[in-house]
């Protein structure tokens, strides 16, 4: 069972092996579904229907690939702000509403939102960064990459 936002949300062995399997090497193919559904014993729209299932339930937030900004000449930044909690989902859906916007996460510290800029120049982080702040009124706390370690984050179903 996971919990989203304090509800339940029973997930079955299959939810569970869906998550897993996508975590790790999804076929770079026009039709990966069709490539994995037979690994997982069930059919491509099966797949697609939990994924739609478990978005919809906020388990799932975001299907994609990662892509390295870095290494393809862009560049990304993690940042913070203090948002006062009456304010939080409006300052959120703020920004998120920038596309520079990777992921963001709400935590439990003075600094509780936490999200990652990805651009396409690092002076577009700056200004990014700028916008965010004259939108919100809040300072954005930047903290570039030092060093960069890899990993392998996955989080089991």
């Amino acid at each position: 069972m996971a919990r989203r936002n304090g509800l339940a949300v029973e997930l079955d062995n299959l939810d569970r092996a869906i998550l897993n399997r996508l975590q790790e090497d999804l076929p770079q193919v026009p039709d990966p579904f069709a490539k994995i559904a037979p690994e997982l014993g069930c059919n491509p729209d099966e797949i697609v229907e939990r994924l739609a299932r478990l978005r919809e339930a906020n388990v799932v937030t975001r299907f994609g690939p990662f892509i390295d900004a870095a290494a393809m000449g862009g560049a990304f930044c993690l940042c913070a702000i203090a948002v006062p909690q009456d304010r939080f989902d409006d300052v959120a859906e703020i920004v998120n509403g920038f596309h520079q916007v990777a992921h963001n996460y709400e935590r439990e510290h003075k600094l509780n939102m936490w999200f990652v800029l990805a651009t396409v120049s690092l002076e577009e982080i700056d200004a990014v960064a700028d916008r965010i702040e004259a939108r919100t009124g809040l300072k954005v706390l930047r903290f570039p990459k030092l060093e960069e370690f890899f990993i392998g984050f996955k989080v089991a179903a």
